[in-house]
């Protein structure tokens, strides 16, 4: 429905009302909820009798305690009832969202036979003779790992691994969606690198690719880092990597869009995680020169005394030449591009005004942006958008589906380069990414990816 997909980072209720069958009661209804700031989405209508009709109303509330207050208000209207409350999405994923099911027929003793003893001991032999063949006579070729400790859930924080399985589940359904990939979540529960690489090396020969999810910066650098030496198939954190080749690929087109220029164009970066400084990297890497970093304690440049790592002292040392100092609000003045990796509501409209004429605003907080795509526009943005529409789903299923296609050892910088390029070539005249959804989408960038791989690039 677009009623959730414009209220996604809502709490979504189905609320269940008996109401009087007299005219405006349905009104009286709607007017007391919208006093407590309640969106209502479809209204429908479920039963009627001579008093009273049976109405089931979506409504859109802004967190646990917000719905609390809205149905006490309610309960206060003479003559109305609520008569059942479910959380839709937490139907959606009762039972969980994935499961494993065979792809062959199995009807007869000759198919158990086949598939299983006698028979399978001749695809054992042949994979002994050529250990290669496994990716073409079994499950592996086309299997991912997806793996996390649940230390930093999309903007939910350190939930832990248990609370974010709904998560891998459901990058799981995007990659089989998306790119046809099967994929098995696997809960980590560990906050120790070497653990970590340790328990995904010992299974790695089970997968094509093994992704890292939601695991916490600066951990993540060091897990990925230290397991793609360990293992022969590609890592790939999606966190990272998938947001920062959504976010090339969206800087690519909206650059043609605006006549601005990646040599010149100053972009703010707010968010020194792994997403921020994977997208700094990747950004250099194809050309952008002027950039700037900034976290809670404000600029990061060489030489800062607080509040660094060595993740930030690497990327300070290739950011940032000037070495401007100053809180968000001072660093964002006369900049071309805002990218916000970082916590809701953090830049006002007076930032936006600002920067330089046009500016171009990707505020990415998740699930409520830095500033919302209206207010930037109304303070002078050419172009604003929020994590809904720049979205690593764009780039991952695409990257994952190139990489087991062409066989890749691991994902390069050129792959990205390719699948951001890709991505940015499909935008509509006047859409700064493609429509996620449209399948072709992700089968283009798989070619260009596997196309990429192995290759290298001088820019």
């Amino acid at each position: 429905m677009a009623d959730v997909e414009k209220y996604s980072h809502k709490v979504v209720k189905k609320l269940r009302f008996r109401i009087p069958d007299v005219p405006g009661a349905l009104g009286t209804l709607a007017l007391a909820l919208g006093i407590e700031g309640v969106t209502l989405g479809d209204i429908t209508k479920i039963h009627l009798t001579s008093n009273y009709i049976v109405r089931d109303i979506i409504a859109f509330f802004d967190d646990e305690k917000h719905f609390h207050k809205a149905v006490s208000a309610v309960k206060t209207l003479r003559g109305y009832k609520i008569l059942n409350i479910q959380d839709e999405v937490l139907n959606l994923h009762k039972g969980g969202k994935i499961e494993v099911r065979p792809r062959v027929r199995v009807e007869t003793l000759n198919d158990l036979r086949m598939i299983y003893t006698p028979g399978v001991a001749q695809v054992c032999n042949y994979i002994v003779a050529d250990p290669a063949a496994a990716r073409d006579y079994t499950s592996i070729g086309n299997t991912v790992c997806i793996a996390t400790n649940g230390s930093a859930v999309l903007g939910l924080g350190n939930i832990g691994v248990l609370a974010a399985m709904p998560v891998m589940e459901g990058k799981s359904i995007i990659l089989n969606k998306m790119a046809d990939v099967s994929c098995v979540p696997l809960l980590v529960h560990s906050d120790d690198a070497d653990e970590i690489v340790d328990a995904l090396a010992c299974i790695a020969e089970t997968f094509s690719v093994i992704m890292i999810e939601d695991i916490g910066a600066p951990l993540c650098f060091e897990v990925e880092q230290k397991l793609q030496k360990r293992v022969k198939v590609p890592v790939f954190h999606d966190d990272q990597h998938g947001t920062a080749t959504v976010i090339l690929a969206a800087l690519i087109k909206a650059l043609k869009m605006t006549g601005k220029k990646k040599e010149k164009a100053g972009i703010v970066i707010n968010g020194a995680g792994a997403a921020g400084i994977a997208a700094a990297n990747l950004l250099l890497g194809y050309g952008f020169r002027n950039i700037v970093f900034c976290d809670r304690a404000g600029a990061i440049y060489k030489g800062r005394a607080g509040d660094m790592n060595a993740y930030k002292k690497e990327i300070a040392r290739i950011t940032n030449k000037r070495r401007e100092k100053g809180a968000l609000r001072d660093i964002m003045k006369g900049k071309d591009i805002f990218i916000g990796l970082s916590a809701p509501g953090l830049v006002s409209k007076d930032m936006v005004k600002a920067m330089n004429k046009r500016p171009i605003i990707f505020a990415l907080a998740n699930p409520v942006p830095e500033i919302w795509p209206k207010d930037a526009e109304e303070a002078g943005a050419s172009i604003a958008l929020d994590g809904r529409t720049i979205n690593n789903a764009l780039a991952f299923p695409g990257i994952i589906r190139g990489a087991l296609d062409s066989r890749a050892r691991e994902i390069t910088r050129e792959m990205k380069f390719s699948a951001a390029e890709m991505i940015a070539s499909l935008a509509g005249k006047n859409e700064v990414v493609p429509n996620f959804m449209n399948t072709s989408v992700h089968e283009k960038v798989a070619k260009a990816v596997a196309s990429a791989a192995g290759k290298r690039r001088v820019r």
